[in-house]
């Protein structure tokens, strides 16, 4: 074995298929560091909600984002469950990524005063970047093995921090020194408006590999089901029955619960972070700055962290990011400058991707693979629903106590819960009973 297929083994990219399902990673972060995190607010506030003002403009991009999050909720499930049935994960994959790539291409269209046109536009492009997931997700079981699912999740994380990474960086280059890209004179608001686009080309081009190599999972029919029935009909009948066996499947849902929480705990991290940092007085480039540092500091952490959960397992590994969390927390507390400010970007850096993809990894090793699309469908409810009760609590001790310093502190309740839950959680139990929903379903389909 060569050195670098020995280091590609190492990391779960050791075939062609790993490696795809990976590259997809590095293609859709694109969309969650120029367009949701780093550029589109700023352009949303200053141009599209100019006539309106920053504070109606931060409330209709907050309704934004709430309309996106329930749509999606409700849409989870549904098309995990129709995927599973009609065997179409890739298909639907591609018909919700176009969704968002229409819309991020058609955000070169904003200009000043096109609230209502960035509004929705912003909203396809979540739900696009949102519903792809579910599947994405889902077939994770289907490229990896059991032994490497940590590996090959953490991997894709990292790359995908990468590739968001490198995307903002030219965004960024582009705004900042337009000349360098022939944009010098042009209306102030295009090279932004050029970068917003850039997220679709990105997302296309970088997904090739993925739908080349990664394969759609075999058809899986339940006992009293035929390939002629409506796609819908079944969906909502698998959903319903998923809905109770996910119950059934204990060490799933207690999974389930304890992601719910603490994810809860890293959301709000991630969103309240820069709010917390402006009212310190920190200056926007710092901002900017440090959201690079959290995607570039997170490659290079979220491979460790794939290697790690080899050598001590997911949860123990899962545990370890929730007490740098903790730490966070305790940081952001004393903290008063930009370096303060630029160490928590590391500290976070250095266990966000790691947490959240040993926490799908761990997840799609307790359920049954045949039914993995309709199962990350919920986990893709838990996930938009992990980032709800938070900032209810962060804003609540901001109003009780006068103080955002104690509310980034009330943050590590959400850690400590949801990491007892996550104690109760017997892995091997978990893993038993989802094999044996699989070896029964393949008796059932050799017996038809």
């Amino acid at each position: 074995m060569t050195q670098t297929s020995g280091l590609l083994q190492r990391l779960g990219l050791h075939r062609p298929e790993l490696r795809a399902w990976a590259m997809y990673d590095w293609a859709l972060s694109s969309v969650q560091t120029t367009v949701m995190v780093a550029v589109f607010p700023i352009f949303y506030n200053q141009v599209a909600g100019a006539e309106v003002g920053g504070a109606k403009a931060n409330q209709w991009l907050a309704i934004s984002n709430g309309v996106a999050i329930a749509i999606v909720a409700v849409l989870s499930p549904i098309l995990g469950a129709i995927a599973d049935f009609a065997a179409a994960k890739k298909r639907m994959l591609a018909q919700w990524m176009a969704v968002g790539v229409i819309a991020c291409a058609a955000m070169a269209l904003i200009g000043r005063g096109d609230l209502m046109l960035a509004s929705v536009l912003f909203i396809l492009a979540a739900i696009g970047a949102s519903a792809v997931t579910v599947f994405y997700d889902a077939l994770l079981p289907h490229v990896a093995a059991h032994d490497e699912v940590d590996r090959v999740s953490s991997s894709a994380y990292a790359i995908g921090y990468l590739g968001g990474g490198a995307l903002l960086a030219i965004n960024l280059a582009m705004i900042q020194k337009p000349a360098w890209f022939g944009l010098a004179g042009l209306d102030p608001t295009w090279p932004v408006r050029l970068s917003l686009a850039s997220v679709a080309v990105w997302w296309v081009a970088f997904s090739i590999p993925f739908f080349r190599r990664v394969h759609e999972p075999a058809r899986r029919l339940e006992a009293d089901e035929d390939v002629d029935q409506s796609p819908v009909r079944v969906a909502l009948q698998r959903l319903k029955e998923t809905f109770h066996e996910l119950r059934g499947y204990k060490q799933a849902f207690l999974m389930l619960i304890a992601f719910l929480i603490y994810n809860d705990g890293v959301s709000t991290v991630a969103k309240m972070a820069t709010a917390y940092g402006t009212e310190l007085g920190i200056g926007r480039g710092t901002l900017i700055s440090a959201i690079l540092i959290v995607q570039f500091v997170g490659i290079p952490a979220t491979f460790l962290f794939g290697i790690l959960a080899g050598r001590i397992g997911a949860k123990p590994s899962i545990f370890l990011g929730l007490l740098v969390y903790c730490g966070v927390s305790i940081f952001g507390y004393f903290m008063q400058t930009a370096t303060h400010f630029y160490i928590l970007a590391g500290m976070v850096g250095l266990v966000q991707g790691g947490t959240q993809a040993l926490s799908r990894s761990l997840f799609s090793t307790l359920i049954p693979r045949y039914k993995s699309g309709q199962f990350f469908g919920f986990y893709s409810v838990f996930s938009k629903f992990a980032g709800i009760f938070a900032p209810f609590v962060f804003a609540g001790t901001i109003g009780a106590t006068g103080s955002s310093r104690n509310a980034i502190l009330a943050v590590i309740l959400f850690f400590f819960t949801g990491a007892a839950i996550l104690a109760f959680v017997k892995v091997e139990e978990g893993e038993r009973a989802a094999r044996a929903a699989e070896a029964a379903m393949h008796a059932v389909g050799e017996s038809a």
